[in-house]
């Protein structure tokens, strides 16, 4: 079966360029959170739109937000940039943000992001710090939740 860590590995392959932000960035750092998506900033220009319809076309990826599930391979039409892209693929979800609320756009996060090695591969991940800014800007229940146990997390990696 296919994972999101499936996910990640293919696109990290296929030098695409991200940073893993949300829950699952929160896992990297240590939370115990379970996570069913995958959220990752980037950039959606129409050159990285390209790359990732090309990347993604084995894996059946569908606009998620659409009534009718359009399909990613037509639609945005070539040339067309995007803010942010909600994909359900047979990896999973995957949601492609341009900038993260509280934090900033693609630049300011990967400049601040940490590498992580997942399956022998570099990964770059949202800080620490930045993910906590994230969640406190969401304020769901869940990011709320999520704040607590990764200040705990903050507090025990700096002793």
């Amino acid at each position: 079966m296919k994972t999101l860590s499936d996910l990640l590995s293919i696109l990290s392959q296929s030098n695409i360029d991200f940073v893993v932000v949300g829950g699952f960035a929160g896992v990297l750092h240590g939370s115990t959170l379970v996570t069913r998506d995958l959220d990752l900033c980037t950039l959606l220009t129409p050159e990285h739109i390209a790359k990732l319809k090309l990347v993604l076309k084995d894996f059946h990826p569908k606009h998620r937000m659409t009534p009718n599930k359009l399909p990613f391979s037509e639609i945005p039409p070539e040339g067309q940039s995007l803010n942010n892209l909600y994909l359900e693929t047979d990896l999973g979800v995957v949601d492609f943000l341009t900038s993260i609320t509280g934090v900033g756009d693609f630049e300011r996060i990967r400049s601040k992001a940490e590498e992580v090695e997942i399956r022998g591969q570099k990964i770059n991940v949202i800080n620490l710090e930045d993910l906590i800014k994230a969640k406190e800007a969401m304020n769901r229940d869940k990011d709320r939740l999520a704040v607590k146990e990764l200040r705990a997390i903050q507090t025990k990696t700096k002793k």
